[in-house]
């Protein structure tokens, strides 16, 4: 399904003359098709959505972290084109969970499995990630695991 919507929004920056839009657009498609060779040589098939959520998060962090650095860097010019990229990029992401809704998914899946302490993290984990992949940034909710965890054990 994501994959029919780059093609369709490289077509429609294509004929609307957004360059910036079309190259960060082509540059996600390449990233993907690199993904898709790496999987096949390891027997595998094309990653699913899931995995493609997962890419596409990884490249707003690394935007985001380059984006810092040009600025303390004295390069605004360059931050702003980090930044402009990863508005592109957030457009074939899910909204977000707010932080509400983070605890709440949270809760839910340390009861779901049973969780009773800090070694049951990457059970709780594994459900989130099944279930919120993409709407979550798991680097900051593994400390909310890890704390409810502890919290329990």
């Amino acid at each position: 399904m994501l994959r029919a919507r780059f093609t369709a929004e490289m077509k429609e920056a294509m004929k609307a003359g957004e360059k910036d839009r079309l190259a960060t657009i082509r540059m996600i498609q390449a990233a993907l098709k690199d993904r898709d060779i790496e999987a096949r040589g390891l027997g595998k098939e094309a990653i699913s959505d899931d995995e493609i959520l997962a890419l596409l998060q990884k490249m707003v962090k690394q935007r985001t972290e380059s984006a810092g650095v040009y600025e303390q860097g004295g390069r605004p010019e360059l931050a702003a084109n980090e930044r402009a990229e990863i508005a592109v990029i957030q457009t074939f992401l899910p909204q977000a969970m707010d932080a509400a809704e983070t605890k709440a998914a949270v809760e839910a899946a340390i009861a779901e499995t049973g969780a009773a302490g800090p070694k049951d993290m990457g059970k709780v984990i594994g459900v989130l990630k099944g279930k919120y992949a993409g709407r979550m940034d798991f680097g900051q909710v593994s400390g909310l695991v890890k704390d409810a965890l502890a919290a329990k054990g």
